[in-house]
């Protein structure tokens, strides 16, 4: 009975083997093939957020390095990218375009939190992932109710929870200004201080906020200054970011100046606001500035600056901007790579998803990208820094936002 056993063993064991090539075999839904991913994006090319467009071009160059080298897995990444002028209508055009008529695998990086909230519902309705969307804002780190979205940037509200802890500390009888955008973005910052701030947010003393159709926030500046705030929380973008800042030093208002991530690029944000109307704003970072000396001799800054030489020699390689293209490119052929053969849009966001302990060649050391199915956010870690008038110099730990609303 046993060697009767043993052989039924056997012959499942052969069964099995036959089998496996079989389970192995490559799984591919539309937009991937075995010489061809598509992947679709919007960026804005034009309109007021257009200093955001170089993120695109850093982002097909990078692109236009792995297929020269050979592609994924022998696939060649075909990047479709379309101007959306940072217009939501005109993002829910060119999205339905990818999906529709280009049949992309998936979305990448759709530039800015008001594009990306036009098309989530859109996305997620039609089961094709919004891929490291471009934007901290909460609402595209909810899996329960948009599980085909996974944003890239740092949540707002964590920033926020970030700078309330550091005024807390350091400014705790500030009477606090605030500039913001009116859409999710903006509110996220709003809401992430207030919350952190918790019963001393009544230091708040003054709101403005701006749409993105303005041509100035002159006003409102005029509006803030005359609250008699001494703090300043600046949450703008950088075309915002550069009149606000200049307007602040025609006015003579000197306040301490937080400035959110988004507007922090030096070439597109503070040279036009004036480098000394800038120095010693703070802010946070969560990657290597390539400005900073002691990144020379960095690897991860090494390969950067080669790639940005060979590849996109038109663009700025010291803009926070084209590090944040560089980066997202890297992290997006991480995830392919993770997929393997089976390119379908569940095993995207599965990988996605299930990233452990990557390294990306411009985060701060100490500083790693690991996602769960229960924690999707994809940065979490920052440190403060401080503009000198030529550049941002990091200051204190690296930091993690543990804060939790109740």
């Amino acid at each position: 009975m046993t060697h009767l056993r043993s052989t039924a063993a056997a012959v499942l064991l052969l069964g099995t083997t036959f089998i496996a090539p079989a389970l192995a075999q490559k799984k591919y839904d539309i937009g991937a093939t075995d010489t061809e991913i598509k992947i679709g994006q919007t960026i804005p090319l034009s309109g007021p957020a257009s200093a955001y467009g170089s993120i695109g071009k850093v982002q097909a160059a990078y692109i236009r390095m792995i297929n020269e080298q050979g592609g994924i897995g022998g696939r060649k990444i075909n990047l479709i990218q379309y101007d959306d002028a940072y217009n939501p209508p005109k993002t829910v055009e060119q999205v339905r375009k990818l999906v529709e008529s280009d049949e992309v695998l998936t979305t990448f990086q759709i530039i800015g939190t008001p594009p990306n909230a036009a098309v989530q519902k859109y996305l997620n309705e039609k089961k094709v992932p919004q891929l490291l969307a471009s934007t901290g804002a909460t609402r595209f780190t909810d899996p329960k109710h948009f599980p085909w979205t996974i944003a890239f940037n740092p949540n707002y509200q964590s920033e926020a929870h970030i700078y309330a802890k550091y005024i807390l500390a350091n400014h705790p009888n500030a009477k606090i200004a605030i500039l913001y955008q009116n859409d999710d973005l903006g509110k996220d910052y709003v809401k992430g201080l207030k919350d952190a701030l918790g019963d001393k947010a009544s230091m708040i003393v003054a709101q403005a906020s701006y749409e993105l159709s303005d041509p100035t926030v002159d006003s409102q500046m005029v509006t803030l200054k005359a609250s008699g705030a001494d703090l300043f929380y600046n949450i703008t973008t950088p075309k915002f970011g550069a009149q606000s800042i200049k307007k602040a030093a025609e006015l003579g208002w000197k306040p301490v100046q937080i400035l959110d991530i988004n507007a922090t690029p030096v070439s597109q944000t503070l040279v036009p606001a004036g480098l000394e109307n800038a120095k010693d704003i703070i802010s946070v970072n969560y990657g290597k500035d390539p400005l900073d000396p002691q990144w020379a001799a960095d690897e991860g800054m090494k390969r950067y600056k080669a790639f940005m030489a060979k590849y996109a020699p038109g663009e700025d390689a010291n803009s926070g901007i084209a590090t944040y293209g560089y980066s997202t490119a890297a992290l997006l052929i991480q995830i392919l790579k993770q997929c393997g053969d089976e390119l379908t849009r569940e095993n995207l966001m599965k990988q996605a998803t299930n990233i452990k302990g990557y390294v990306a060649d411009l985060a701060l050391p100490g500083m790693t990208t690991s996602t769960t199915a229960d924690d999707w956010r994809i940065n979490k870690q920052f440190q403060m820094m401080k503009f000198d008038g030529q550049r941002w110099v990091l200051f204190g730990p690296i930091l993690t936002d543990e804060f939790k609303a109740d």
